[in-house]
């Protein structure tokens, strides 16, 4: 005897609990996305608290990228076989109790140990939040899910360093930089309480296998890369630090070799082999690596600039990182709405100019500045011109990365292309961090902050070359995670 159909007060039930899972997955994973900026503004009150080296600092941030990139796709796979409600609420949990573990470190080691036990945990979440909303919402609301989604998850990086900045200059109950990681807590603990009655709870599908063997040279390859990158300055470039980078490289290597033998063998692997041999799919991971490390670790530096080379409070610097972020908004909306559907791939080249010229005037600002007194509005023309440029590319590209790949393909290339965007991002901190550090020690910090320019400039040149080897255009926005409305079957892949 079938199921009698349900009452309407039920399907409104049913629709309400529905958007309240949207409502879930948005604070959580911003809460995610926001410990990847909060503690930039944090460096000179760690110094203080646990004495804090550059290189120490460089950890505290890129160590919670490395760790979070490197597990991004395995913690999707990880969703298929266990059950996308089991992961979030365990991944929730653990990067709540992480964040708890951060604010009551005693020293810096600790510290550090603990961000990347966050970035790990944080791997286990993020992927969880498309998959639950592909699971509960279809067709055109589906889309509209995420229209809603994408942006408000945008927001995480954008006020991480203003609230990060309020928090350690509020010195609320005398925590100071602890209070940037205790914020989580109560966020944490009301959300998992939302998601343990919201979420339905569907089983996942023991028949899928996760490859622990890729995983595993996935992540050493990532530490055998960013340690050299951290630790090489204060080394003094020792043999060691070339030799692990080029470990890294042969570690790579390894790993699309196992992936390919993997598929060939009737197994599962991390990652989809189709992908790495397309070429355009393959440039378009390099110009995401150069595009975000250069873009973070400038932000990185912009703050640094500000809070050791004219002593800016915690909440001044955070205010400072205001005119990127409005640069950024107002890049992508102009990029999202309508210019890169009329000229298409030309975006992503207008883009990178207009960096390099916000990074020109920059240059010249900071040539001027009267480091007795020293204005904000002295940098904002530039930083903000470099931000409308920013924001220009990032809104457009993934969708033309995504173009050359296959529909069967989106849900595993879009967990790649989110993993090495937080990769790109650790590189960034580490290679701009050691930038930076390294003429800051001689007290030119302006200096410094030119160096760094130079780099970004290299990086963007070397991003703008890669552009041309990419689809003319972008794949629609309702087909990037997944969805297609012309077949049933492609609402449900996986990130």
């Amino acid at each position: 005897m079938s199921d009698p159909s349900p009452t309407p007060d039920e399907t409104t039930e049913s629709f309400r609990w529905r958007w309240l899972i949207l409502a879930v997955m948005i604070v959580a994973e911003i809460m995610d996305l926001l410990d990847a900026s909060i503690v930039n503004v944090a460096g000179p009150d760690l110094e203080k608290s646990l004495g804090a080296g550059s290189v120490g600092l460089q950890w505290v941030i890129g160590g919670y990228a490395l760790t979070l990139g490197a597990g991004l796709v395995l913690g999707g796979r990880l969703g298929d076989r266990h059950g996308r409600r089991r992961m979030f609420l365990a991944g929730l949990a653990a990067f709540t109790a992480s964040s708890l573990l951060c604010a009551v470190a005693p020293n810096i080691e600790s510290l550090i140990a603990f961000r990347l036990l966050q970035g790990t945990a944080g791997a286990m979440l993020l992927p969880q939040g498309l998959g639950l909303l592909r699971e509960n919402f279809s067709g055109p609301e589906l889309t509209r899910v995420f229209a809603v989604f994408g942006p408000v998850l945008g927001l995480g990086g954008i006020i991480g360093p203003v609230l990060g900045g309020f928090l350690i200059e509020g010195d609320f109950f005398d925590l100071g930089w602890r209070s940037v990681f205790l914020i989580n807590l109560p966020i944490g603990i009301a959300a998992l309480i939302v998601a343990a009655k919201s979420v339905p709870d569907k089983p996942g599908d023991r028949r899928v296998r996760v490859d622990l063997t890729g995983a595993a040279l996935v992540a050493i390859s990532c530490a055998l890369l960013v340690l050299p990158l951290n630790q090489g300055q204060e080394n003094g470039w020792r043999p060691w630090t070339w030799l692990s980078m080029a470990a890294s490289v042969i570690g790579f290597a390894l790993f699309a070799l196992q992936q390919r033998r993997t598929a060939a063998a009737g197994r599962e692997p991390l990652v989809t082999p189709g992908l790495l041999r397309k070429p355009a799919f393959t440039v378009g991971l390099g110009g995401i690596a150069l595009f975000f490390g250069g873009l973070i670790g400038t932000q990185l530096v912009l703050t640094l600039f500000l809070q050791i080379g004219q002593h800016f409070t915690a909440g001044e610097a955070g205010l400072g990182n205001l005119p990127l972020a409005v640069g950024t908004a107002i890049g992508g909306a102009v990029s999202g709405a309508f210019l890169a559907d009329r000229i298409g791939r030309k975006v992503l080249q207008i883009g990178p100019l207009v960096q390099l010229a916000g990074a020109t005037v920059l240059w010249f600002e900071l040539d001027g500045l009267d480091a007795a007194s020293f204005p904000i509005r002295d940098i904002v023309p530039g930083v903000a011109v470099a931000g409308i440029g920013a924001g220009m590319v990032i809104a457009a590209l993934f969708s033309f990365i995504l173009a050359a790949v296959d529909d069967d393909e989106i849900g595993s290339a879009s967990g790649v292309l989110s993993a090495v965007q937080a990769i790109g991002g650790s590189i960034g901190v580490a290679v701009f961090g050691s930038v930076f550090f390294a003429q800051a020690e001689t007290g030119d910090f302006t200096r410094g902050f030119h160096r760094a320019l130079i780099v970004q400039a290299c990086l963007l040149v070397a991003f703008l070359a890669i552009t041309f080897l990419l689809p003319k255009k972008g794949r629609p926005d309702d087909e990037q995670h997944g969805i297609a409305t012309d077949s049933a079957a492609k609402q449900h892949l996986t990130v």
